[in-house]
């Protein structure tokens, strides 16, 4: 039997290698930027043309290589950074696995020029595919201009899978905006297509993020600067005025590397616990510095997961340091007692007060309220109309529906749906399928959710998810039927997104548009708002702008595939009564009765819970 184990030849297994290093032109970005900041660049350049499918291309003013330098830096586990394995533990480069440029090499076509100060001619080197296609001297100046083009030309299926180029343009400037974070001593500019999208020259680390995200974010930094035995802390964290439930700007770093770990961020939150509501969060920009050798950043390809051996101590450290901000900076919480459903408490009397006491309440000890007969019988049995309409429509049932009692009502859906099918459905045992019935008591509680009674049990309705499920269908039947119209504003406001922002923005104009929005671009990232769609009058259009670009961004990565539906939800989250809004009788039963017309009544359109079902067995349990 022949032997069926052989070695892969070296493009095969770059081509494989490149699958985790090389996921799309971003990590070209990053791996290429981050090898100019390793050769001590003061001046870094990114040019980006399609989104970065066509080319991408880093210029800096670094060390250079010298010709057998730019010829090895191509081999696999090829690199300047690390000689033996116990350099992994002493870390203080970006890069140190040499296999990016091996990598790239392989899916793409490679231009690169370089040349080191000391030297008069720099080298040329055309690499497609692994393979040295050309190599000659050639003038440039001292630094490396590397030139990427056509990405995965020889891994078409990986080719497929990239986004349009306004996704892909989204992801380079967030791993940019990351790079230039923690190196504001390093000046950069980012252009796309021959537009300038950033231009950051160098400063300190406060003006750089004002430079990044723009000026309004001053005004909400708090500095931070703790040091220990175990780790250095600085930068600075958001006031919680400034919290939002999306769009926070939150960055972790250590030693000048980006890095998630969800862990911290708990850390910075639990300080914020009793200062911001449920659900919002706020921006901050921490970075951290510690021993190399207690740290393991070769976890990942993408170096962004990092280990820590001290990692609870650290977060003690880090919690007392966003604590101690926010009390310098007078945010702490203040006290607020909920008097809200506390029963009345008669103030103390003296005894030679002329004021009357107050009475005691007198008491009968013989008093029954269940007792249907004699002196004590019950004269009003209030409690009989909580079911009676419930008995009354159970004798009109039909096909395990419960019918409105008045004709005018509308008919709607059933409370559970009846189709196994449907992603919705939510099976009680031997529950019947029923409908809101307008006749029946109902009552707010807490301002916040919506009970009535049920054959089998008590509804407890959202009342806040219950209007954005109705408006949500309402908005969008206008949008898809083109019925939105636009209102034009007597003084328009100017809305200022950030570099990311502008690139989603540039996509969804047009749809805006057709929604009712009319924007003016006034340069650098400034939109004026002329008009905003007739339906949101009273709602501050500047906002709801950011909110639905930061959901664009969140859900495809910048890109509104599915527009009508995200605008819709956008849009009913904004114009749904907020919780503790007090709603009259009759706002009641429009809600609930639209609530219950609607394709989907017991779920958001982002799959929220907008009503559940106490029944009899639970109530009866708590006794």
């Amino acid at each position: 039997m022949e032997d069926i184990i052989h070695l892969l030849p070296d493009s095969v297994a770059n081509q494989i290698a490149a699958g985790e290093v090389v996921q799309r032109p971003a990590s070209i970005v990053k791996e290429m930027v981050e090898n100019s900041i390793d050769a001590d660049a003061t001046d870094i350049k990114v040019l980006i043309v399609g989104g970065g499918k066509t080319c991408v291309q880093v210029i800096d003013n670094g060390k250079g290589m010298s010709e057998t330098d730019a010829r090895m830096a191509f081999e696999r586990h090829a690199t300047s950074k690390i000689s033996k394995a116990s350099d992994l533990f002493t870390l203080t480069t970006m890069g140190f696995r040499g296999e990016a440029l091996a990598s790239i090499a392989a899916v793409a076509h490679v231009d690169l020029k370089t040349k080191r100060n000391e030297d008069q001619l720099g080298i040329h080197l055309l690499i497609q595919g692994s393979k040295v296609v050309e190599q000659e001297p050639v003038a440039c100046p001292t630094g490396s201009n590397f030139s990427v083009s056509n990405l995965f030309y020889n891994v078409p299926a990986r080719r497929k899978f990239l986004k349009s180029d306004q996704t892909e343009l989204t992801n380079i400037i967030a791993e940019f905006e990351r790079i230039a974070l923690v190196h504001p001593d390093i000046s950069f500019l980012l252009s796309s297509n021959g537009n300038e999208v950033y231009n950051l020259p160098a400063t300190i680390l406060r003006q750089r993020i004002i430079d990044v995200f723009g000026k309004k974010i001053n005004a909400e930094l708090l500095p931070i600067q703790v040091e220990t035995s175990i780790v250095s802390l600085s930068g600075y964290v958001g006031k919680p005025e400034s919290a939002r439930k999306k769009g926070a700007k939150q960055f972790f770093f250590v030693n000048g590397r980006f890095m998630r770990h969800p862990y911290f961020h708990v850390a910075v939150m639990k300080a914020y616990e009793q200062l911001i509501p449920v659900g919002e969060h706020v921006s901050y920009f921490i970075y951290l510095s510690v021993a190399p050798d207690t740290i393991d950043v070769n976890v990942h390809p993408t170096k962004t997961e990092i280990k820590f051996d001290n990692e609870q101590e650290i977060w003690q450290v880090l919690s007392a340091a966003v604590r101690e901000a926010l009390g310098k900076f007078c945010a702490a919480p203040t006290i607020d007692f909920d008097v809200e459903g506390r029963p009345d408490i008669p103030a103390f009397i003296p005894a030679d007060s002329n004021a009357k006491a107050t009475p005691m309440p007198t008491v009968t000890a013989t008093y029954n309220p269940f007792n249907t007969t004699g002196t004590y019988q019950r004269k009003n049995t209030d409690w009989e109309k909580l079911y009676g309409n419930s008995r009354q429509s159970n004798d009109r049932q039909t096909g395990g529906q419960l019918e409105f009692s008045s004709q005018d009502s509308p008919k709607g859906l059933g409370l559970f749906d009846d189709n196994p099918d449907s992603p919705h459905t939510q099976r009680e045992t031997e529950t019947p399928a029923w409908r809101y019935n307008t006749d029946l008591p109902h009552f707010q509680f807490k301002g916040k959710y919506l009970v009535f009674p049920a054959p089998n049990g008590l509804v407890i309705v959202n009342q806040h998810r219950a209007h954005v499920r109705v408006l949500y269908e309402r908005f969008l039947k206008r949008i898809q039927s083109r019925k939105m119209t636009s209102q034009g504003v007597l003084f328009p406001d100017v809305v200022q997104f950030t570099k990311a922002e502008k690139a989603v923005i540039d996509e969804i104009i047009d749809d805006l548009s057709y929604i009712g929005f009319d924007l003016t671009d006034l340069g650098g990232g400034a939109y004026s708002v002329g008009g905003i769609p007739a339906e949101i009058q009273g709602l501050n259009p500047v906002d709801l702008l950011h909110k639905l670009v930061t959901s664009a961004m969140e859900k495809t990565g910048g890109v509104i595939e599915e527009m009508e539906e995200n605008v819709a939800l956008a849009m009913a989250k904004c114009s749904a009564v907020d919780d503790g809004q007090v709603l009259t009788e009759q706002e009641i039963n429009e809600l609930l009765t639209s609530l219950f017309r609607s394709s989907a009544p017991q779920f958001t359109p982002d799959g929220k819970t907008v009503f559940s079902l106490l029944d009899e067995f639970a109530i009866s349990k708590l006794f």
